[in-house]
């Protein structure tokens, strides 16, 4: 095996699983598929026919009762009441993918028998994420007497006792960790609580809207399918929140999919249209597409135009809102190229003087509807947690992003007594503090992650499933392997590896460090794609090499093609 120079760019460890072949060739010969497929399934903790028939077939029957969640007949009781009494209800969700389609579930759920409803969703720049005083002040001035909050709450005890004293009542609906005790609400909707029985505990906050429709629906014997056409919002927030896609987030974003994919609603198609998506839309689409023109919205200008676009009823407007949100959307990526160029010089200097284990970057000028993205980035680039801040009315504001097996949530923990807020999961988390704060944040996240930080989380890799011969990929294989959709954490797309292939000597570059691959082992012949992939394909492009990847479905002039996406390459 040839591997790349030390020098030039770092190579990943190629993870192969343990996994019993007796166990997997059963399994292959019973299900009737390829054993690498089965292998898959066995890895994944289905080693038997029924737990892969549960998994290949998503069943909308099998989602939990709602009612097992802690403080659920609450919630149902007091909307139930708000909705008898006609009360004027305030849907308040955070200004992201998961908040947005959060207060559009509940608005469209809601308006098909009630109509004295509001919405409001907080300014990125002004009010930060979650409940804000400013949304608090926007129910009491508008007679608002029942909020639910949606993908945000969990954490807003000062924001819900002020409401408490203009007599407004909250719902909380939020999918975050609880910290210092819980909000003086009605009802707080959180599997996370320490105290809360449900089943689950990765739902999206989207995901915990529905869980209280399907509630509200079985205590007034709402038809389901009501219920099912709403399954498109939470698709959307599962895919962007990046929660597991796994239990009974399968089983959503799986009929989710089929939603958007049969019979999108008006707003939603406007944007599949003008994104240039082609169906059938898998996760990435929503990932990659349709996400960052939602998000685009309340990165740069108001979210609620992400809501009232996906609440269109006129297909004139829907196209020209979908269009706007393509112009935002063109903002903010040459935005995120400035901050991102700028960060990568400053991370390479860094690097060189010390390589420390996280990276922490400060710049007053960077736009704060991007730093999220820029963290990303950096992170995925130089395989460290990455926290990436700008100034906001004089204070250091931003967000951060891990790696695979560091916890970002519990190290900023053992520095919260330096920040004005921060909120999150493992993965991701959005932090406030004091502009002067960041030099000793800096020191002491690196102390931190020098003390616990794995040396398994350092190393860059790529999980395999094994090895496969070219001429193994027929349609059958790939038809057998969409029927693990949809991919997304903890089911990702499985990487295979291909060992000995050779250049046809018909790849080449494309723009952004891109390639084009034309690639054939033995006498089978398969095209690739590898994004940012040139200067390692130049190491190895005339002799053999292995590859890994993911298997794909491509367009190629008017026919869908099966072709790879290569991740790595030895």
């Amino acid at each position: 095996m040839i591997t790349l120079p030390q020098n030039n760019l770092e190579v990943k460890n190629w993870l192969y699983p343990k996994f019993s072949i007796e166990d997997t060739n059963q399994l292959a010969k019973s299900l009737e598929i390829d054993p690498l497929l089965a292998a898959v399934l066995v890895q994944r903790g289905m080693p038997t026919k029924a737990d892969a028939e549960r998994f290949f077939h998503p069943d909308i029957q099998a989602l939990h009762d709602p009612f097992l969640m802690k403080d659920m007949d609450l919630a149902v009781r007091r909307l139930n009441r708000a909705i008898m009494s006609e009360e004027r209800i305030l849907l308040y969700g955070d200004y992201d993918v998961d908040g947005t389609t959060s207060v559009a579930l509940m608005y469209a759920f809601l308006r098909n028998f009630y109509s004295n409803i509001d919405y409001y969703l907080p300014d990125r720049d002004k009010e930060g994420y979650g409940v804000s005083m400013a949304g608090v002040e926007y129910a009491h001035e508008t007679g608002c007497t029942l909020v639910i909050a949606m993908d945000c709450g969990i954490k807003a005890i000062e924001e819900v006792k002020k409401a408490s004293s203009y007599s407004i009542d909250f719902i909380i609906c939020d999918h975050h960790l609880p910290e210092g005790g819980l909000p003086n609400a009605i009802a707080n909707l959180d599997p996370k609580r320490d105290d809360c029985p449900y089943p689950f505990k990765e739902l999206s906050g989207c995901g915990i809207a529905f869980k209280l429709a399907q509630a509200y629906a079985l205590y007034n014997t709402t038809p389901a399918e009501e219920l099912v056409g709403l399954l498109d919002f939470v698709a959307l927030s599962i895919a962007c929140d990046i929660v597991p896609i796994v239990g009974e987030n399968r089983i959503l974003a799986y009929h989710g999919l089929e939603k958007l994919n049969r019979s999108p609603r008006l707003g939603i198609w406007a944007l599949i249209n003008k994104s240039g998506r082609h169906y059938p839309l898998q996760i990435n689409d929503l990932v990659f597409g349709l996400g960052p023109l939602i998000n685009s919205a309340g990165r740069l200008g108001d979210a609620r135009e992400s809501v009232r676009l996906m609440l269109s009823v006129d297909r004139n407007s829907a196209i020209e809102a979908a269009g706007q949100l393509i112009t935002r959307n063109r903002q903010r990526q040459a935005m995120d190229t400035t901050a991102t160029s700028a960060a990568r010089l400053r991370v390479k200097e860094i690097i060189a003087q010390n390589n420390p284990k996280t990276i922490v970057l400060f710049d007053a000028s960077w736009h704060k509807g991007v730093v999220g993205i820029t963290a990303s980035r950096i992170s995925e680039d130089y395989h460290k947690p990455t926290v990436i801040l700008t100034e906001s009315d004089g204070m250091a504001v931003g967000s951060a992003r891990s790696v695979p097996g560091f916890d970002l949530y519990v190290a900023m923990q053992s520095c919260e007594d330096l920040f004005h807020s921060y909120g999150g999961h493992s993965h991701a988390v959005g932090l406030q503090m004091s502009i002067e704060h960041v030099p000793v944040f800096t020191e002491r996240l690196e102390a931190w992650a020098q003390k616990n930080m794995s040396a398994a989380s350092e190393q860059p890799s790529v999980e395999v499933v094994g090895d496969i011969l070219f001429e193994q990929i027929t349609p059958t294989f790939f038809k057998d392997l969409n029927r693990f959709c949809p991919f997304g954490p903890e089911n990702m797309n499985p990487v295979f590896v291909a060992k000995g292939v050779r250049d046809t000597g018909k790849s080449r570059r494309l723009e952004n460090n891109h390639v084009r691959f034309s690639l054939i082992q033995g006498t089978t012949t398969i095209s690739a794609i590898g994004f940012g992939m040139a200067d390692q394909f130049d190491l190895v492009k005339h002799r053999p090499f292995d590859i890994a990847f993911n298997l794909r479905e491509e367009q190629w002039r008017g026919n869908t093609v099966i072709s790879l996406q290569v991740k790595d390459l030895h």
